[in-house]
């Protein structure tokens, strides 16, 4: 049997979307999946350096990785009116220079916000360390990503969203792309494919299972929320959207590469659907 591994980060549509492999419930007889938690900047890093065999990332990273990596079609996450949130303490007016912590150089959040505030101070963090660096007056501003855009400090007002962000950048009601999974090109194709069907079963079987999974998850605590929140987050993240890439979350894809290239983050602009494992070498292998 190989063993490769899957990085993912610790917030719960993450650890939803996974753990279904996790605990047995999906399986191959030929190929072992071991789980690697990390936060989102660390793997996108890791996925820059070729580190991981499969990963979760931002899609905002995608094209800085697309000749080493592959973009799976399962375990997407996407925002559809909701998504990252600016906060500041209520009350505050911010400058146009204000000192924000954003939680990656690489995240789809980070791009839209640097494209948007462009005289903005910049520091990161780990996202679990924002809300309270915005609090202690550390930064004046920060974006609260995963759960954390449910239950930030009373005293935090928000500022902006950044789906708000999204909507004036690509202007058709697209869904903002957030986060999505990369395999290494240098792993057989076929092996590719059936990582890509472990997975996509794996997201599957969690919708299907949903109350029993997020009770083992928080039994095991290894969710940071209450159920009512949890669930309210899953809703949000780890739908049945999640399961596959449709059209229209491609052409979101394919707008954000757009974004990026035109504001000179991207060299190129990439098509999302040439960047995906060919499923049609499947076929022709079994014809």
């Amino acid at each position: 049997m190989r063993t490769l591994n899957v990085g993912h980060s610790p917030d719960a549509d993450d650890l939803f979307m996974y753990y279904a492999i996790a605990f047995g419930w999906v399986s191959d007889g030929a190929i072992h999946l071991e789980s690697c938690a990390l936060d989102i900047e660390t793997l996108n890093c890791k996925a820059l350096e070729g580190a991981l065999d499969i990963s979760a990332i931002s899609f905002g990273v995608y094209p800085l990785l697309a000749q080493e990596q592959c973009l799976l079609r399962t375990g997407v996450s996407f925002g559809n009116g909701y998504g990252p949130k600016l906060i500041k303490l209520k009350g505050k007016a911010l400058k146009k220079n204000f000192k924000v912590a954003l939680s990656g150089a690489h995240t789809t959040n980070a791009m839209l916000f640097r494209i948007a505030y462009p005289q903005a101070r910049i520091v990161y963090k780990n996202f679990l360390e924002i809300e309270n660096a915005v609090l202690s007056g550390e930064v004046d501003a920060g974006v609260l990503i995963h759960e954390s855009i449910l239950t930030f400090d009373e005293r935090l007002e928000v500022e902006r969203e950044i789906w708000d962000i999204w909507c004036d950048l690509n202007k058709q009601g697209l869904p903002l792309p957030l986060g999505g999974m990369c395999i290494r090109r240098s792993l057989p194709l076929s092996t590719a494919i059936v990582c890509e069907e472990m997975l996509t079963k794996a997201v599957k079987v969690a919708l299907e299972n949903k109350p029993l999974l997020s009770k083992m998850l928080e039994e095991r605590n290894l969710i940071r929320v209450d159920s009512k929140k949890l669930e309210t987050y899953l809703n949000l993240y780890a739908n049945e959207d999640s399961i596959t890439l449709n059209q229209t979350q491609l052409n979101a894809i394919n707008a954000l590469f757009k974004i990026g290239y035109d504001s000179k983050i991207y060299t190129q602009i990439l098509n999302a659907e040439d960047c995906l494992i060919p499923l049609e070498y499947r076929d022709f292998r079994n014809s």
